[in-house]
């Protein structure tokens, strides 16, 4: 049975965009802080992802001015991204657990009414 508020095709086609965009933006980062900072794949791709997620221990920071100007439009654009792809997910999450719900209810409704 298919239901009017839940369309796969259109959940997996805005998942594939959240999650892309989300590593995209992250490789992106890390990528740009290793060769313009010299750290680590490791230091760079944690300095990415807390710089999006707006957690910034502190003990990472851009030095050379290049970096520092990258970081300022990364955080920018970053942020937004990885706000809006965890939105999407978090939206279809909802979104599909109100479908299970409404399965259940309804099958409910219908053994009531058979009995």
């Amino acid at each position: 049975m298919k239901s009017k508020l839940f369309n796969w095709s259109n959940l997996r086609v805005q998942l594939f965009v959240a999650l892309s965009a989300l590593v995209g933006i992250i490789t992106i980062g890390t990528v740009v802080y290793h060769n313009m900072e010299g750290w680590s794949w490791t230091d760079s791709f944690y300095f990415s992802v807390c710089s999006i997620t707006t957690v910034g221990y502190g003990d990472l920071a851009p030095t050379t001015e290049g970096a520092r100007l990258f970081t300022a439009f990364y955080v920018l654009v970053g942020v937004a991204v990885a706000f809006t792809a965890l939105g999407v997910l978090g939206a279809n999450y909802l979104r599909r657990s109100q479908e299970i719900l409404l399965g259940m209810r309804s099958a409910q409704e219908s053994e009531e009414t058979d009995v």
